[in-house]
């Protein structure tokens, strides 16, 4: 059984190291690359104000989160519902790096994240090498895969994260199983060669980027690694 957990988060801020917290985690489940309704969702009090900057991604005023749990309350039941799992992140490494400074926030001998997880896995890093040299925020990942149905004014930490679940199972090939019980089936009958021909009759349009956008996409690249701390893929 393949159980993986599609997790994000929403912070007061972009760096912990700065004392800026975890307000809100949510996580959806699939099992054999099918979501199971299953789901741990949590909204938490940091006992500090949001960021300017990030209060308008979220929303999540400190009125609105001044009755919520504090991480220490929440702790045991998010371990059970990401124990073992395979953890789906998109940047994973700025959610990774918020939920261990909580976690070392009420003790320096709790294990990582890392530990808890049979494996961490970066969608955006799966998406820049699907996609090299194009964006892919959530948001045009959306627009490239074509994911409709949400309503999305705002970021929230469990609306991403089934948005998320929808974009990885179109950029991972979809949700259904193979059906291999009928092998009279023609397609299973090409031969490589038949294959090679097929795609060599492709006729596919090479679209070549102009200076003015070859500089704007460098120009987002530099302001992705300034907000991440990350070399993006493309920008050396």
């Amino acid at each position: 059984m393949l159980r993986q957990i599609i997790l994000d988060t929403e912070t007061t801020g972009l760096d912990p190291k700065s004392g800026h917290r975890v307000i809100e985690i949510g996580c959806i489940e699939l099992v054999n690359r099918k979501f199971t309704g299953e789901q741990f969702h949590v909204y938490l009090n940091p006992d500090r104000e949001s960021d300017e900057a990030a209060l308008k991604i979220h929303g999540l005023t400190t009125d609105f989160l001044s009755d919520k749990p504090r991480f220490n309350e929440i702790y045991d039941d998010f371990l059970k519902f990401i124990d073992q799992s395979e953890l789906l992140i998109h940047n994973a490494e700025f959610d990774i790096k918020f939920l261990d400074h909580e976690i070392q926030l009420l003790s320096k001998e709790f294990p990582q994240i890392s530990n808890y997880v049979s494996k961490i896995t970066d969608t955006l890093q799966i998406a820049r090498e699907k996609h090299p040299g194009q964006r892919n925020s959530l948001d045009a990942l959306v627009k490239r895969y074509e994911i409709g149905g949400y309503d999305r004014d705002l970021h929230g930490a469990l609306l991403d994260s089934q948005i998320l679940g929808d974009v990885y199972l179109s950029m991972t090939g979809g949700q259904s199983a193979l059906d291999f019980s009928n092998n009279n089936d023609e397609s299973f009958k090409k031969t490589d060669q038949d294959r090679e021909k097929e795609h060599t009759n492709l006729n596919l349009k090479v679209i070549e980027l102009n200076e003015e956008e070859k500089i704007a996409h460098k120009e987002y690249l530099l302001r992705m690694k300034e907000e991440t701390g990350i070399d993006p893929l493309g920008l050396n």
